[in-house]
């Protein structure tokens, strides 16, 4: 049956960068969501000690959870063939941190979307940096999940790969199989525009972890939100928000039964929140919502 973990990402700030909430704060704080693990990413400040990484590890599996799951951001559509490998290389190291947590899933993207490279070559780049990196995986116990992304926090550009087109050209260009599958965010396809249904419906059968989170529109309308998606610089609209998931536009009845049809049995982890002040409350409700919704379409249980 399917499961579910949760994200920081209204903390990723004071976690990665300024060091404001250390990890330990963070898994303390998510013993207040029912939930069964919680989603690691590889920039967390607390990971650069190596000696600490499975000091954090025994902390969940102690509480009875896991850490699934490591969101990782390689950048592989550079046109400098050195920056690719150094890149590759980094990607091995998180596939290393990710059996280390005890983890079985370690995110891969396709890079930046930058102007002087092009769609043909960005593909070539991405196949091959993914296939340098998937027997590493594989040898490990680890999938690499390829998510729909829009763009990483700290990065210029958007995802290469970030609309809808270009990642199905992707993903069909990629094999099938042990070591490789898709992390499916219904969100990133509402912010660049896409149809997040229609994708899934693409997608399906080789979907194994996904990201659920929900967007609403504040000031503003898809017509703005699609001629932002033509600016090779945006970053997220500012009038899209984060909310409640079950509250938004993402249809997860719909999500959950496409789901259910392909029987997926992998984990849905929370990637919702970004105002610390409102976040934790929104996290609670949105498990569960998330718990609820499961249940009913044959994922999960319903949480005691």
């Amino acid at each position: 049956m399917a499961r579910l973990a949760a994200f920081p990402k209204a903390w990723l700030d004071a976690l990665c960068v300024d060091g404001s909430m250390t990890l330990d704060e963070w898994i303390e704080l998510s013993l207040g969501f029912d939930i069964d693990g919680l989603e690691f990413y590889a920039g967390f400040l607390d990971l650069r000690d190596a000696s600490r990484v499975a000091y954090y590890r025994d902390r969940v599996e102690d509480q009875g959870r896991s850490i699934p799951m490591l969101c990782c951001s390689p950048d592989f559509t550079h046109p400098d063939p050195r920056f690719r490998q150094q890149q590759i290389d980094q990607e091995k190291r998180w596939i290393d941190l990710t059996a280390a947590l005890g983890g079985s899933y370690c995110r891969i993207l396709s890079g930046q979307r930058r102007p002087e490279v092009s769609r043909v070559d960005g593909l070539r780049y991405t196949v091959d940096a993914i296939a340098a990196c998937r027997p590493h995986a594989i040898e490990r116990g680890i999938t690499l999940i390829l998510e729909n992304h829009y763009k990483d926090g700290y990065w210029t550009y958007p995802e290469f790969a970030q609309r809808a087109d270009v990642f199905l050209d992707l993903l069909q260009a990629i094999s099938a199989g042990p070591g490789f599958g898709v992390n499916y965010d219904p969100s990133n396809c509402i912010v660049c525009g896409d149809d997040p249904i229609a994708l899934l419906e693409a997608v399906r059968d080789r979907v194994v972890t996904m990201h659920a989170s929900d967007r609403y529109f504040e000031g503003g309308k898809l017509a703005d939100l699609q001629r932002l998606a033509q600016d090779p610089h945006a970053g997220y609209a500012t009038f899209l928000k984060h909310g409640v998931i079950g509250k938004g536009l993402n249809d997860y009845d719909r999500i959950f039964s496409l789901l259910q049809g392909v029987g997926f049995d992998g984990w849905i982890s929370i990637e919702d929140g970004a105002d610390p002040v409102t976040s934790f409350e929104d996290i609670r409700q949105s498990a569960v919502f998330l718990r609820e919704k499961m249940a009913q379409h044959g994922l999960s249980r319903v949480s005691a």
